[in-house]
């Protein structure tokens, strides 16, 4: 039998509702933000995906994705996983630029990329490789602005020289080649577009034909840019930059992208065009001043790539 309450009774336990509530809300806006600082953000993920761009009857080429790693020294977690990859001894290296977090990250970077600097590779640079983060509002992201907050200069070159001492190819506004598993790769890379360092115009021209895959690199996905990649008969072009949104919402995906791509292609493989591939990588790290990921577990892929058709 239901019991009745007193009209005073049911105003103090419409209160307590109304007090509850809020605080529920609260209690999960923490946990939210724990799991996405603690946890989340640490777990480190490969991602895979074939993409036919070979021409037929070629055996296939895997191709590791590496993009905005965003190391420091200590992080020690992701240092040990980088170095893990090389058992998975990729054909041909990819970096897309955000490898530092700080300016005494070079050794680090040296240290986890380790092994895999012995394998094919190229990269460009991206905009926390010439400058350390800096706080900001999270809301510039949603209303972005001409003016671009850098913090102090990174030692750039000295992480350039290391890679490219060690074979890999750079690609700062140049067309390049390198062989992979005795295929011969166009490749052609920007200089980082969000700084608008970019300048198509020094690779402009018909990709090779007689390679067996062509390549565009650039750190940042603008479509103006990838058009251009995509006119000049590139089959992949490679991209980081967008984190994936980083703190991506359940049924919505990604809530920018700080770019000009679309939300839809924030992150993973897509077509651009019939004849042009795109892959942006949620990359592997996040700016110290900003270290959580939700629903966008930090990532490195392997692309194996496959005969067309």
């Amino acid at each position: 039998m239901a019991v009745k309450l007193p009209p005073a009774e049911r105003r103090k336990l419409a209160d307590m509702r109304w007090y509850a509530a809020p605080a529920a809300l609260a209690g999960l806006g923490v946990a939210t933000a724990g799991y996405a600082s603690l946890y989340e953000r640490n777990q480190w993920t490969l991602r895979r995906f074939d993409v036919p761009v070979l021409p037929p009857g070629q055996e296939s080429l895997t191709v590791l994705h590496l993009s905005d790693i965003h190391l420091l020294p200590r992080q020690r977690g992701k240092q040990r996983w980088l170095r893990g990859l090389a058992a998975l001894e990729p054909d041909l290296i990819v970096n897309t630029g955000d490898n530092l977090a700080g300016r005494g990250a070079v050794p680090a970077a040296v240290e986890a990329l380790g092994p895999l600097l012995d394998r094919p590779g190229a990269f460009v640079m991206g905009s926390n490789d010439y400058y350390a983060p800096k706080p900001k509002n999270p809301l510039r992201y949603f209303f972005p602005e001409d003016k671009r907050v850098v913090g102090d200069s990174l030692p750039w070159r000295d992480l350039r020289d290391i890679m490219t001492g060690r074979g890999w190819v750079d690609l700062t506004n140049r067309r390049g080649e390198c062989k992979a598993a005795g295929r011969r790769v166009a490749l052609a890379g920007l200089d980082d577009p969000h700084l608008r360092r970019d300048r198509y115009d020094e690779v402009a021209g018909p990709a090779l034909v007689d390679a067996d895959v062509r390549l565009g690199l650039l750190h940042s996905p603008e479509p103006r840019l990838l058009d251009r990649f995509a006119a000049d008969g590139y089959d992949l072009v490679l991209a980081g930059h967008t984190h994936g949104g980083q703190l991506r919402v359940p049924l919505y995906g990604a809530p920018v992208t700080n770019c000009g791509i679309d939300r839809a292609r924030s992150r993973w493989l897509s077509r651009w065009t019939e004849g042009t591939w795109l892959h942006v990588s949620a990359g592997l790290g996040t700016s110290p001043y900003a270290p959580y990921r939700f629903a966008c577990r930090p990532e490195a892929t392997l692309l194996t790539l496959v005969s067309r058709g």
